[in-house]
């Protein structure tokens, strides 16, 4: 199979290992003296609505790619963050809008 760099930009990266989303690609490295693809670049996510900037930017080496897809790319990759949970429960919108 073969895709470009643009097909590459905005592909979902899931993480196998735990089923985490980690965020979509937005770059790549290439090796120049190869002409190799050696890892994606996904943003890290952002801290308070951005206000506060984002995290780090996670750096997923090729070895650590298993599979692309047409919208996903699968890794194996031990994710430098934990996912955010939803909380479990109601909320009081929950209880106010929502029929029991």
């Amino acid at each position: 199979m073969h895709c470009r760099i643009t097909d590459m930009h905005n592909k979902e990266v899931i993480n196998l290992s735990d089923g985490t989303r980690l965020g979509c690609v937005d770059d790549v490295e290439i090796d120049t003296c190869t002409a190799q693809l050696v890892a994606i670049v996904v943003h890290g996510r952002p801290k308070c609505f951005g206000l506060f900037g984002r995290e780090e930017d996670i750096v997923i080496g090729w070895r650590n790619i298993s599979v692309i897809g047409e919208d996903t790319i699968l890794v194996n990759f031990e994710c430098p963050y934990k996912p955010h949970h939803k909380r479990k429960g109601r909320g009081i919108l929950t209880d106010i809008f929502c029929c029991r």
